[in-house]
């Protein structure tokens, strides 16, 4: 995949249709912590009320057009210093590097774009292994095991804890 084809920018309402194509994917969803969208009626009410106001919650496009999401969430108060990373990729675009360089472009983002940040977190599923493959080609370091850790669709799950600081080098 050319990586000039990739880029992150803010979500817009015209999004709506090709966020829906892969927010309606139970693959794309199944390790999210939020449930399929199923009709672009609610797709709409996701990125108007979800989407674009999150401080850093952006597209990932290719050749500008939506394919996928990357969030980060900075702590508040002593919590500051970190933040979470969430993503997804339509499945259509699964193993092309499309994650992969989008998550490089965004944790570059997060050091100057969150003043006093020095460390970027992901949780993944054990069950997850292609994002565990991502996350580790960007060059976050595998922390550990957190059983019973997390709890998405129903169910409380055993989740496996990667970090990134300011100082690592992304790969």
């Amino acid at each position: 995949m050319d990586p000039s084809r990739i880029s992150l920018r803010q979500f817009h309402l015209p999004d709506v249709d090709d966020f829906l194509k892969w927010a309606s994917d139970d693959k794309v969803t199944r390790y999210l912590r939020w449930n399929t969208i199923t009709s672009r009626e609610e797709a709409l009410s996701y990125l108007q009320k979800v989407a674009i106001p999150q401080t850093y919650r952006r597209s990932i496009c290719l050749d500008d057009r939506s394919i996928g999401y990357v969030s980060i969430k900075p702590g508040s108060g002593n919590d500051k210093s970190r933040a979470r990373l969430g993503y997804a990729v339509s499945a259509e675009y699964w193993g092309q590097g499309i994650a992969t360089a989008a998550l490089k472009m965004a944790v570059a983002n997060a050091f100057t774009e969150f003043q006093g940040l020095v460390r970027v977190e992901a949780l993944v599923e054990v069950e997850n292994v292609g994002s565990q493959r991502v996350l580790e080609k960007v060059g976050f370091f595998k922390e550990g095991l957190l059983r019973k850790y997390g709890f998405c669709k129903g169910e409380i799950r055993d989740m496996i804890v990667y970090s990134f600081l300011s100082t690592d080098m992304i790969k």
